[in-house]
């Protein structure tokens, strides 16, 4: 499976799968990462790799992606997107805003969350939820996590504060789809709030992959 096909028509995609992240970082962007691990320069020039590549199928010239006061991409004007990484995998999905509000992607390992992240992420829907499905093939509180995590890129372009994990609170259907209750400040678009957001998800070759993209 590929990221692109839980993510509707109108929004590029470009994907990375191993370890090499292609092409070099541009010196902007080495300045911004400044001095960091390998591993963490590796996923991150791949993930820049891949958001350029995927830029260039809206018809956007090659340029730096800088990050925000956030560390969050910084995209050419009249475009939104997200970036994701794990081991071995990277991806990016971008798109015009005349398409699309927001867009948010997630790739995690699929594996138990360790230790007691659940209580620190699932409020007490979630948590009953957690407790009462069997988990069989699927380690559903890692689709959980990083379910959230699509929401959570997707709702900071457009309120411009960090969402709590246990502030949305998420209802996975065995459909392959989720849906996200947001905060009572949910952002708006053309005038109306946007009180849900509604994503997909996918569980294969070892990765958990999320996304939510919400029309214009």
């Amino acid at each position: 499976m590929s990221i692109a096909a839980l993510l509707p028509e109108g929004v590029a995609v470009a994907e990375i799968f191993g370890s090499d992240p292609g092409e070099a970082l541009l010196p902007e962007e080495e300045d911004a990462l400044g001095m960091v691990v390998n591993r963490r320069r590796l996923q991150f020039t791949a993930g820049r790799n891949c958001a350029r590549r995927a830029l260039a199928e809206l018809g956007c010239p090659p340029e730096p992606i800088l990050r925000g006061p956030d560390h969050e991409p910084v995209w050419p004007g009249g475009v939104v997107g997200s970036i994701t990484h794990c081991s071995g995998y990277a991806a990016a999905a971008v798109a015009s805003r005349q398409r699309m509000v927001t867009v948010g992607i997630d790739a995690e390992e699929h594996a138990p969350l360790p230790g007691r992240v659940v209580e620190m992420i699932a409020g007490p829907y979630e948590q009953r939820w957690l407790e009462g499905i069997a988990e069989g093939a699927i380690h559903w509180d890692r689709v959980l996590f990083s379910a959230k995590e699509s929401v959570f890129k997707a709702w900071f372009p457009l309120v411009r504060r960090r969402l709590r994990f246990r502030e949305a609170v998420l209802t996975i259907r065995p459909d392959g789809t989720f849906a996200a209750r947001l905060p009572p400040e949910a952002p708006s678009a053309g005038g109306r709030p946007l009180e849900r957001f509604d994503g997909r998800y996918g569980v294969i070759d070892g990765l958990v992959l999320t996304t939510v993209a919400i029309p214009a």
